[in-house]
């Protein structure tokens, strides 16, 4: 069983090379965001990392996401990412609240005023919005700075382990075969470890889509009225603008080099799970006089117009219930992010579990060496199969509340109109939990407790919660039906 070094639990920046080697070779598949952050904490943690990534290069794509507080705490530890993490993000942020029609609703703030509003720290937010080609590029970097072995066009289309050598493998679509103690799938929905981890989770179709761009804001010069609407505030300060309908919600972020809009709205037929799938504006335009509710402001519609051709990406929402398991019979290979766990959009948390899921498993590994690879990747999925589920099941409910916003209580409770971000969520520190509670949970599976009587050490989801298995054709019933999602007991505000 792994032993904590004392004083370790005080967690001060450990830069890389403060760990001994563990002589644990790992191999991580995907380059995403759980699969970047994997292999450079796995390398602070003192194992031997090696990538695999099935295209000729890493897809630095896309627009904006929702980074948490608990995804980011690790970068104390690399003063090198959270220099260069501080310098993109969107400082003195501000947030505007409209109708889909139009009309302002809550007034632009400056996100530390609604934080300060709802009793939280101005000074240490839940988390901020940020442009995912930027975030992808810092942590390649960073990875090229660490020198770690990259091999690319490498494409996995099958795994393996073997219980006698204690190893697992991979082939590639070429034939090659790569070998180590572990393997970290983190390639993505539809891994193919999902054949020796437990069968593929089927994906349902939500019935919804996004429609997406981003673009240089340069581009809102063809029309002055966009321009002067979607503008900064004062002192060039970014700013995110909601637009909440019946059955839909928009967002958009104007930062001094980018424009950025999302929409949700009822499949269309032309949608896929595919960043590369554009669509021409004239389709937004029509599906937009078609919403329920209809009226979308003009000045939105603008925007749309003013969106450069093979820009705007109709992604497709597809549902996946919780996985059975995210682990290989002898847990030799593990899959993290969305290899084990599909987000909504709406729900800001697909990318704050998968760097969590990432640091968590460097961290189990590095506790229990290289004689308890099994132990180790067995307790990081003790540890962190509750969250993830509790999370992916407040992604419904904060879509819910997007698309149907109750206007009534919005003016007495301005919070009603914005998601839910509990504190449980975003104070969470998935490196501190699994030092504190690595032991704790191994005598916990040798105890045999069954998961939902877990209470050996203190939950990271809502307190009072207890795990019950839930599927979203349950949830979409409801849904259809006009109730709420029923998150369960517990304390998730």
């Amino acid at each position: 069983m792994g032993s904590i070094t004392p004083g370790l639990l005080n967690m001060d920046p450990k830069p890389v090379g403060s760990y001994p080697p563990t002589s644990i070779d790992i191999i991580v598949v995907g380059t995403g965001l759980a699969g970047l952050t994997a292999a450079i904490e796995c390398t602070r943690k003192g194992h031997n990392v090696r990538v695999l990534e099935r295209n000729a290069t890493i897809n630095t794509a896309g627009d904006m996401y929702f980074m948490g507080l608990s995804a980011t705490r690790f970068m104390k530890h690399w003063p090198e990412l959270a220099e260069e993490y501080d310098s993109i993000s969107l400082h003195e942020a501000w947030i505007e609240t409209f109708k889909h029609s139009g009309e302002q609703m809550i007034r632009p703030l400056k996100v530390a005023d609604r934080l300060r509003a709802q009793g939280l720290d101005p000074k240490t937010p839940p988390g901020t919005f940020q442009m995912r080609p930027l975030v992808y590029k810092m942590f390649v970097r960073q990875v090229e700075r660490l020198g770690i072995p990259l091999e690319f066009n490498s494409r996995v289309v099958d795994y393996f382990e073997d219980e006698v050598t204690g190893k697992a493998s991979v082939i590639t679509d070429d034939g090659r075969t790569y070998e180590a103690d572990v393997v970290i799938a983190a390639d993505g929905v539809g891994s193919k470890s999902q054949k020796l981890v437990g069968g593929q989770v089927r994906a349902v179709s939500s019935g919804r889509a996004m429609w997406r761009a981003a673009f240089p804001k340069e581009h809102l010069d063809k029309n002055p009225e966009v321009k002067e609407f979607f503008k900064m505030m004062p002192n060039n300060e970014p700013i995110v603008r909601t637009f909440l309908g019946p059955g839909t919600y928009a967002l958009t972020l104007t930062r001094d080099d980018a424009m950025i809009w999302i929409l949700n709205h009822d499949a269309t037929g032309t949608e896929a799970e595919n960043w590369n799938n554009t669509i021409d504006s004239a389709e937004v335009l029509e599906g937009l006089d078609k919403m329920q509710g209809g009226n979308w402001a003009p000045i939105f519609k603008e925007l749309v117009k003013c969106t450069p051709p093979n820009t705007i990406i109709n992604f497709e929402l597809l549902w996946r219930n919780p996985q059975p398991s995210w682990i290989s019979p002898t847990g030799r290979v593990i899959q993290i992010g969305d290899a084990a766990h599909s987000y909504l959009p709406a729900s800001g948390n697909g990318a704050t579990q998968a760097i969590e899921d990432a640091i968590s498993i460097a961290s189990c590994l590095q506790l229990g060496g290289k004689e308890n690879v099994p132990q180790s990747t067995r307790t990081h999925v003790r540890i962190r199969f509750v969250r993830n589920a509790c999370a992916q099941k407040l992604g419904f409910s904060n879509a819910e509340l997007l698309q149907e916003t109750d206007w009534s209580k919005v003016k007495i409770d301005p919070r009603r109109a914005q998601p839910k971000l509990p504190k449980w969520v975003w104070s969470h520190d998935p490196e501190l939990y699994a030092y504190e509670n690595y032991d704790k949970a191994v005598e916990s599976m040798k105890k045999g407790v069954d998961l939902r009587d877990e209470d050996s050490f203190p939950p990271n989801y809502p307190k009072g919660y207890r795990y019950e298995p839930w599927n979203i054709e349950a949830i979409m019933d409801d849904m259809r039906a006009g109730k709420p999602v029923d998150l369960g007991a517990g304390d998730w505000e």
